[in-house]
């Protein structure tokens, strides 16, 4: 496992990987959605978002 989270690392330790990560996070994690959100929406972006996490935590990982 620990092969898997070091490619994870080094692949968004790039600019280009740094810039995507960022662009992630922001149409996920920052991302807020108004009250009249439907419940599938909502599950959609917690989906996305716990993505975006586990992605965060391999890049924590590999270091």
């Amino acid at each position: 496992m620990k092969d898997i989270e070091q490619n994870y690392a080094r692949t968004f330790a790039t600019a280009s990987g740094t810039t995507v990560l960022k662009h992630l996070r922001k149409m996920t994690i920052e991302r807020v959605l108004g009250p009249d959100a439907t419940d599938a929406q909502l599950r959609s972006l917690e989906a996305q978002r716990a993505l975006v996490h586990q992605i965060e935590l391999m890049i924590k990982r590999g270091k």
